[in-house]
């Protein structure tokens, strides 16, 4: 009979185990770019976030970094008659949209190549490749304020480049944005494998 006392204790050293045991199998994604750790009597992290950016996208309509706020979203930079990369990670970010149909994940395109690039071109690009734009824009604006947004912002290639195929260098890479306007992740996004993780990794920014 005594060792039925021990039962409950049991029960409660187990559960609080397996408690830990979750906590310290949370996966928690890195914060990418440069940080500012600031001294004081609370010392605090400043991390990089996306600056401010306002384009117009394939409907004509301006879109800011405030459509953004407070959104889980991907973004990445491609032009639409790049003969390269484009067509591959277009059919990836296709997927991607499509596995996290019904989640609160935005998606956001933008051009290298803003001259040829109109808001007309782009609505024709989404028609010719049957994209889903409901939560996905493909933007367009000054040439220096989309080139500068990818080096300084997304911490990209994006430029005119005679040597590059089509004309422009860009770079492959889907970039995991969280709510508060941080880079959490940065992926291949001609690789299946890669764009997998990026979607298991955006459901974990969801969770958190």
């Amino acid at each position: 009979m005594k060792n039925f006392l021990f039962l409950p204790l049991i029960a409660v050293v187990v559960i609080f185990s397996s408690c830990n045991s979750v906590q310290k199998n949370k996966q928690e994604l890195p914060i990418l770019g440069e940080k500012e750790f600031i001294e004081g009597i609370d010392k605090d992290t400043v991390y990089h976030t996306i600056p401010f950016w306002s384009f117009q996208n394939q409907e004509g309509e301006y879109i800011s970094k405030e459509d953004y706020q407070g959104k889980v979203y991907v973004a990445d930079f491609f032009f639409t008659h790049c003969p390269s990369v484009c067509p591959k990670m277009l059919e990836n970010m296709k997927y991607a949209q499509q596995q996290l149909k019904g989640e609160d994940v935005l998606f956001l395109s933008h051009t290298v190549d803003p001259k040829d690039d109109t808001v007309e071109r782009l609505k024709w690009y989404t028609k010719k490749n049957n994209i889903d734009t409901q939560n996905w824009n493909f933007v367009t604006g000054e040439k220096q304020d989309l080139y500068e947004l990818g080096v300084n912002g997304y911490l990209v290639s994006s430029q005119e480049d005679a040597l590059a195929p089509g004309g422009f260098l860009h770079s492959e890479k889907f970039i995991l944005v969280d709510g508060q306007g941080r880079i959490r992740g940065m992926y291949d996004g001609t690789k299946k494998e890669q764009v997998d993780k990026m979607i298991n990794d955006a459901r974990l920014l969801l969770d958190n």
